[in-house]
């Protein structure tokens, strides 16, 4: 993917709000560049993927809502200035286009492993996908949603520990239809909230064949989404809030509950089949969250940094040092997690400065949400994804970028143009998602 392409998931598809523009997700703002606009309307959209279901009957004119409003599908040039450094936090309105585009990243990443967003299910509105909002209700052709239970009738026998691939053996009797969430083993971490982000390792059966589904196991790399978000099947985005980290959780879902009435012919689901899902929740993340722990000072010539807890990070260059024409980047907390790989998805914080003078030009911190994007993709300036692969989750990192792998020539938002910048980035997670979200 070139630079001037908009990733998968650009313009925001787990935080929701209103629409921005794609270009502008990123980190100091759009990559440099005219760009080209592919516009695709919604109602097009809605159709893509297998996720969703057509609607009963096409809007009138006169009643379509501003969701109805051609969307930029890929587009490198920034529409509105939205944040002083000329983007905004996983901006709003392309939840439906990021899943689409983002099946498609995974697929080609990961081979046969499967990504469960449901870009376009009815009730994966842009208002569905905001953290504080609940999933709208589904289209009225749609099964609705059964309630959670935590027993039924019968139900499949897991055996194995947390960590590793379950085996499922299912019963000869047939389920009974229920959505049932049962907790197998408590952990010790973090209660799983709404809108946290969550990685979840599972191990998937269809109870109808009697066929292994594709999991996170066979792919080497746990599923990382936003809790609560809508953008998940319910088997899953509803299966873990309120479940410590560190816990196995049994799932039966219906068909109402995992992909309806269409099933998923990719994954050779029918529309009838129920599935089974044993879901190992690896971590929970708060919107707000930063890493803490001793931090090593950066090598000589490097901007000092003072870390301020779960605001903004203080960046004070060397006086007088010169511009540097090659990447630099120092360890400032070690993590213990795997190291990033191109391609995953990846959540952070971060602080943004000039290198000249140290005046800062965005922080997620100031907004309290974590920044996710897809690494290796061209979706973030180069400095960051050489910067951030091949570091470790868990770690505070410090990346001095020359303006070649930044904005170059361009200027943007507060940013001048041939600036070289500086960024301190915490990793928090990493998994397989659907791209930016």
């Amino acid at each position: 993917m070139s630079e001037n392409t908009s990733s998968p998931g650009k313009a925001g598809t787990a935080n929701g709000g209103a629409a921005g523009d794609p270009a502008a997700s990123r980190p100091g703002g759009p990559l440099p560049g005219d760009g080209e606009s592919i516009v695709v309307p919604p109602s097009i959209l809605k159709q893509q993927a297998g996720w969703g279901q057509a609607p009963a009957q096409p809007a009138a004119e006169s009643e379509k809502g501003d969701d109805e409003e051609p969307q930029v599908f890929a587009s490198t040039v920034r529409k509105k200035e939205v944040s002083e450094a000329g983007y905004d936090e996983n901006p709003p309105g392309a939840g439906k286009l990021g899943m689409i585009l983002g099946t498609v990243l995974a697929v080609l990443l990961v081979g046969s492993g499967i990504t469960l967003y449901v870009a376009n299910r009815p009730d994966s509105s842009d208002k569905a996908a905001k953290p504080d909002s609940a999933p709208t209700s589904p289209a009225p052709t749609a099964d609705p949603v059964p309630p959670i239970k935590d027993s039924a009738k019968v139900l499949p026998t897991v055996t194995g520990d947390f960590g590793k691939k379950a085996a499922i053996e299912l019963p000869k009797e047939a389920p009974d239809g229920s959505f049932v969430v049962k907790q197998l083993s408590e952990g010790s971490g973090p209660k799983v909230e709404k809108g946290n982000w969550v990685s979840v390792d599972f191990t998937a059966k269809d109870w109808a064949t009697g066929k292994d589904i594709d999991g996170s196991y066979e792919r080497g790399k746990p599923q990382l989404f936003q809790a609560g978000a809508g953008q998940l099947i319910p088997a899953l985005d509803s299966a873990v809030t309120g479940h410590k980290a560190g816990s196995r959780v049994l799932v039966v879902a219906p068909p109402a509950a995992a992909f309806g009435a269409q099933g998923n012919s990719s994954m050779g689901v029918g529309g009838t089949d129920n599935l089974v899902f044993v879901l190992d929740i690896r971590q929970a993340t708060a919107p707000d969250a930063t890493l803490s722990g001793d931090m090593a000072d950066p090598p000589a010539g490097m901007p000092k940094v003072k870390d301020n807890g779960k605001k903004a990070a203080d960046i004070t260059p060397e006086p007088g040092a010169a511009d540097p024409t090659e990447l630099k980047s120092a360890v400032l907390i070690q993590g213990k997690g795997r190291k990033i790989e191109a391609g995953e998805k990846v959540l952070v914080q971060y602080t943004g400065a000039l290198y000249k003078d140290g005046k800062k030009f965005d922080s997620s911190l100031d907004r309290g949400q974590a920044f996710s994007f897809v690494t290796g993709g061209g979706s973030v300036i180069e400095g960051w994804d050489k910067g951030v692969v091949g570091q470790n989750v868990g770690s505070r990192i410090e990346l001095v970028i020359p303006a070649s792998m930044g904005y170059k020539d361009k200027a943007t938002g507060s940013i001048p143009a041939n600036s070289t910048l500086v960024f301190v980035i915490d990793i928090l997670d990493a998994g397989v998602g659907a791209a930016d979200s």
